[in-house]
């Protein structure tokens, strides 16, 4: 089955890790800005880490076979200090103009403070203006939470529900998010987050519908064959491979809109060539 993976942090990952992606049938990726560890002190790099993931990255996919896009935002951890946060988002548009930025995001709350809120309004409003798709960040504490304010908040924009997916849902806010209208993103990780068993379980009881699974893999404990281990483990577990399609391919597809047409039959070159 053809693997497309909508959101993963490639950025963290070795070469090795697009080697065993294109394997293991992963032909194309989305890679959402996120957190670099440690607060970032100036504009310029973000807007530098905005260049890498939209070009050096597109081009080391590309070497492994897998057609690398990316999703530009201030991420919700970095929020805090105001300036700097307003002069990001106020630099985000030559880069949300890159042929290879396909969303806005991640946006929404980390620890659901007045500041991340701020953010998360003003690139919301910016999505709606561009009539671009938006990844929201549901946080990791205070998970429901933040997901009825995330809800609430997309809600009160006016913006249209079909550019949105509430990612990182959990059994706890699963009727929430499908509730509002959104896609709803799921993560599964080795360690914290879902297993593809509770996945399996949480198609069983909500269905199948605006539903979008992703490994996510940043700086932790994580899989990038994530979703594999999904297919997998759902094919043994009953599912129609319809209803699996979907949740890997089908559904990326329909959310990041009929404009995004990634390159599904492209070969990894020699890599010999790039170990000179």
């Amino acid at each position: 089955m053809t693997i497309i993976e909508p959101h993963i942090h490639m950025y963290s990952r070795t070469t090795d890790d697009y080697q065993r992606m294109y394997e293991a049938g992963i032909r194309a990726c989305v890679e959402p800005s996120f957190w670099m560890g440690c607060d970032r002190r100036y504009a310029g790099t973000f807007f530098d880490y905005f260049k890498l993931i939209l070009e050096f990255e597109t081009i080391r996919a590309g070497r492994f076979g897998i057609d690398h896009y990316a999703t530009i935002a201030l991420n919700p951890k970095e929020t805090e200090d105001t300036g700097l946060a307003a002069e990001v988002i106020d630099g985000l548009g030559e880069y949300l103009d890159h042929e290879r930025c396909v969303a806005v995001g991640e946006i929404g709350f980390n620890n659901i403070t007045p500041n991340e809120e701020s953010a998360f309004c003003r690139q919301l409003e910016i999505a709606k203006q561009r009539d671009m798709p938006v990844i929201v960040h549901l946080p990791h504490v205070n998970k429901l939470e933040g997901t009825k304010r995330s809800a609430d908040i997309v809600r009160e924009s006016g913006i249209n529900v079909d550019k949105i997916i509430l990612d990182h849902n959990t059994e706890e806010t699963m009727k929430v998010s499908k509730d509002s209208g959104c896609y709803c993103g799921m993560t599964v990780y080795p360690v914290s987050k879902l297993t593809p068993e509770r996945v399996s379980e949480i198609i069983k009881e909500f269905g199948s519908e605006r539903m979008i699974v992703n490994g996510s893999a940043d700086w932790g404990v994580s899989d990038p064959l994530s979703l594999v281990k999904v297919v997998d483990y759902m094919s043994k577990d009953g599912h129609d491979k319809s209803v699996i399609q979907g949740l890997v391919f089908d559904h990326a597809m329909a959310f990041y809109g009929p404009d995004w047409n990634p390159k599904l039959d492209i070969e990894p070159l020699d890599t010999r060539e790039f170990q000179r």
